[in-house]
């Protein structure tokens, strides 16, 4: 890592395999156009924000083949290669979009190697960071699952990848893996308002699995805006002279020290805002009251 000192410095880092991240990153997918489909609004402007996060201290970046498809894999390369040598790039594999945007699974273990590749080609590098096994469905694991995991083991001993992750996973599912190859890294929706699949977090922090809550504020946007507007949320962050979008994101960064955070956003404005939030301080009181308002399902 860089001696240099960032904002993000606040929330530490913590390893992703191999490598050793800052636990406030970058998630990519918003990039795309609506729906996360075809081009950005403002090309130049999601150029910018690449560039804006990486030189703010971000060297943990989420992306994907089927954002777009192919879109933000083309801008990140455009954006940042060649890539500095601490930068963690982490992809996913498992789905694919149609011609109309729907997505389609694409999890045959031959189409996860293709995946993959495609991954390799778009944001031109030879090894990612880790590559996520995004499960499309909640079946329970077996043979399938193991025939998917075995097809990411190849590739991380053919070098494609240095880790291997799950996303959208059960604790039997997380289980079953670890039982058969090292997981780096697991991603599962969690948030303050949502806080669903708690026990795979636990499971992640036993064994010191890199957890990266996605939705972390939260979705669809109605959601999102309610949780937003929560009296407890709102005056918690005007006493800390912080946003509400801070003080949520804040609260998973103190939920557990495996938290590694990639809130997404097309603006540099709002890029700079969510990074704010590794500076915000969460006292047990306020921690208690936020849990008090925003209780585990």
């Amino acid at each position: 890592m860089s001696d240099h000192a960032y904002v993000i410095d606040a929330a530490g880092s913590y390893p992703l395999g191999p490598w050793r991240v800052r636990r406030v990153g970058y998630g990519a997918m918003q990039l795309a156009g609506d729906n996360v489909f075809g081009p950005p609004r403002d090309r130049d402007e999601a150029i910018a924000v690449l560039r804006a996060a990486v030189e703010a201290g971000v060297n943990h970046i989420d992306t994907a083949e089927f954002y777009g498809p192919r879109v933000v894999n083309e801008l990140i390369r455009e954006a940042l290669h060649p890539y500095p040598a601490d930068l963690a790039i982490v992809s996913k594999v498992g789905a694919r979009r149609d011609t109309r945007g729907a997505v389609l699974p694409y999890d045959q273990p031959d189409e996860l190697r293709q995946g993959i590749e495609q991954n390799l080609a778009t944001l031109g590098v030879d090894r990612l960071a880790a590559v996520n096994l995004r499960l499309m469905d909640q079946s329970s694991p077996g043979e399938w699952f193991d025939a998917q995991l075995a097809s990411l083991v190849r590739a991380r001993e053919e070098g494609l990848i240095d880790g291997i992750g799950l996303s959208n996973v059960s604790r039997e599912q997380l289980l079953r893996a670890v039982a058969q190859t090292e997981i780096v890294c697991v991603q599962n929706w969690f948030n303050l308002a949502d806080q669903r699949w708690p026990e795979v977090l636990e499971e992640c922090v036993r064994r010191g699995i890199a957890f990266a809550p996605f939705f972390p504020l939260g979705y669809p946007r109605d959601a999102r805006d309610q949780t937003l507007r929560n009296p407890v949320l709102v005056s918690t962050a005007a006493r800390l002279g912080a946003t509400p979008a801070q003080i949520a994101l804040a609260w998973l960064l103190h939920r557990a020290p495996n938290v590694l955070l990639i809130p997404g956003t097309r603006t540099r404005a709002h890029l700079a805002e969510n990074l704010g939030a590794a500076a915000v301080d969460l006292d047990a009181e306020t921690v208690f009251e936020l849990d008090k308002a925003f209780p585990a399902m």
